[in-house]
């Protein structure tokens, strides 16, 4: 019975290496948060290296993403990482959202809450020292005080949704 069980499970697992999710490589950066705001060549060594796998259109693969069932739980991590926060979409959210998710990134870097262990586990670089986490809230910081100086206060409150839009 056990062995039968194991060969199941051995044929499931090479069906699977056949099946795999779509790749996060759509290149367009039309609403990039670099077409609004300057991003010095120091912030995008680190904000490469740290964020933009999970966080924009184009992530960088590794070998090991194609042996599934690997590939789909780093997939289901890319894909729940833009749906927070996108950067390569950023200018095409309400100006609302763009200033409360840089406020919610920067206190995920002060918090170590980003980039997640489990990245910064296998990608070692991803790890950021002191120096780069001033970097990277120095920059969305900046990014920040410039809405609040441009934009009426008002614009840049997120709007409270009803208890009928939250279920739609």
């Amino acid at each position: 019975m056990i062995k039968k069980i194991l060969i199941v499970l051995l044929v499931a697992l090479v069906i699977i290496q056949f099946i795999r999710p779509a790749k996060n490589n759509k290149g367009n950066k039309d609403f990039a948060i670099t077409t609004k705001y300057d991003m010095p060549n120091n912030v995008k060594v680190v904000f490469d290296k740290a964020c933009a796998d999970c966080h924009s259109n184009n992530t960088n693969y590794p070998w090991y993403t194609n042996i599934q069932p690997l590939g789909y739980w780093i997939n289901n991590h890319v894909k729940e990482g833009k749906k927070e926060i996108n950067f390569d979409e950023f200018t095409n959210k309400k100006i609302g959202l763009q200033h409360h998710k840089l406020k919610e990134a920067i206190e995920q870097i002060e918090k170590d809450e980003m980039p997640l262990p489990s990245y910064t586990i296998i990608h070692k670089d991803a790890k950021l020292t002191k120096e780069e986490k001033d970097l990277l809230i120095n920059w969305f910081q900046n990014i920040v005080s410039n809405m609040e100086a441009i934009y009426p206060k008002d614009s840049l409150q997120l709007k409270k949704r009803t208890k009928e839009e939250s279920e739609k």
